[in-house]
């Protein structure tokens, strides 16, 4: 038998703290240990309970949750699983707390929600199995552009990811050129945070990164990342390539689903597209990375050692849709060298 992951709840409402300890302890693999109601009683919880996993919440009394994470994170990093309002300023806290490094994040209950919480046990279970503790970044965020002398060819780039997968993209991102290749993103994400996330990327990056639209043209020098919500993310028409928004139930239990959309590329593409799976809980993603390999795109999964949850990239490798499994630091560089226009000015 497998210990059940041992939570602290922390928010400063009592009736939230009941609502995620019942959600946690109705799975039998999750034991809510304790609860508290801003940072002070929080740190006194960890001293004196020693948690696996932390869920916070971001708008408390005396501190933060994002103070109190950056705390957390430089002097007893744990996983930690941010609950937000689904606001746009919750949104861009949220965001910055993944940044910082909390593990994931869920929504606060909307009125008519039918699953208050989503796959929160789900998440604290990964979080408690994680074996990664990360430390806050010694410096910030900034854009950074790779060596000008990349000429960019006419492949496609089409990226997956998940839990992790903030800090995953910025790190790939930021080695992208202004003139990189058309990109394509599913990252799992709440709908409210993904067109935040955009402008974050724009902001930090060289590209030009914007939340998808339906017929929004495949450009050089554009980043086009999946809105979270009700379709699927998928690419169309060879001739002219544009971005289709398509309304089909969830894959692999998501929507946007990287299945639908590694899929949609290897028919676009064939051979002109590289395929990339990066750190993210479960299977989405591995089956369209198949496919898009099996058609002659080149193809790169994120190693075990760099990854917040190794479960995408893993069932990747292991059905032998990874052709390079390299570190996330080594990623960027290896889409651009795979995309780079050839000495004759074809690719």
């Amino acid at each position: 038998m497998i210990a059940p992951a041992r939570v602290l709840v922390v928010d400063d409402s009592p009736t939230m703290r009941g609502l995620i300890t019942a959600v946690l302890n109705s799975d039998p693999e999750v034991d809510v240990i304790g609860q508290a109601g801003d940072a002070l009683e929080a740190r006194e919880a960890i001293k004196k309970l020693d948690p696996d996993v932390v869920t916070l919440d971001i708008e408390m009394p005396n501190m933060n949750g994002l103070d109190f994470l950056e705390k957390i994170m430089r002097l007893r990093p744990m996983p930690v699983i941010m609950v937000s309002t689904m606001t746009h300023h919750g949104a861009n806290a949220t965001l910055a707390a993944l940044e910082i490094g909390a593990f994931d994040c869920v929504g606060k209950p909307q009125p008519g929600d039918v699953r208050p919480f989503g796959d929160l046990a789900e998440k604290v279970k990964a979080a408690a199995r994680s074996s990664r503790r990360r430390t806050i970044s010694a410096t910030p965020a900034v854009a950074i552009s790779p060596a000008t002398d990349y000429r960019v060819g006419r492949k496609v780039v089409a990226i997956g990811s998940s839990t992790g997968g903030v800090e995953a993209l910025i790190t790939v991102l930021q080695k992208f050129p202004k003139n990189c290749p058309p990109t394509v993103i599913t990252q799992h994400m709440p709908s409210t945070f993904t067109k935040s996330f955009a402008e974050r990327l724009n902001r930090i990056c060289a590209p030009v990164v914007e939340e998808a639209t339906d017929g929004a043209r495949l450009e050089i020098g554009k980043v086009y990342l999946a809105p979270g919500g009700d379709r699927h993310l998928t690419v169309v028409n060879p001739s002219a390539p544009v971005c289709r928004l398509v309304e089909k139930p969830p894959v692999n239990g998501h929507r946007p689903s990287v299945d639908v959309l590694f899929d949609s590329v290897a028919e676009l593409a064939g051979r002109n597209a590289v395929g990339v799976i990066l750190t993210g809980m479960g299977r989405d993603g591995a089956s369209g990375l198949l496919k898009m390999r099996g058609v002659g795109a080149r193809t790169v999964g994120q190693n075990e050692k760099t990854c917040v949850v190794y479960g995408m990239p893993r069932v990747a490798h292991e059905i032998g849709a990874v052709e390079h499994q390299l570190p996330l630091s080594a990623i960027g560089e290896e889409i651009l060298k795979l995309t780079a226009a050839r000495k004759e000015g074809t690719d």
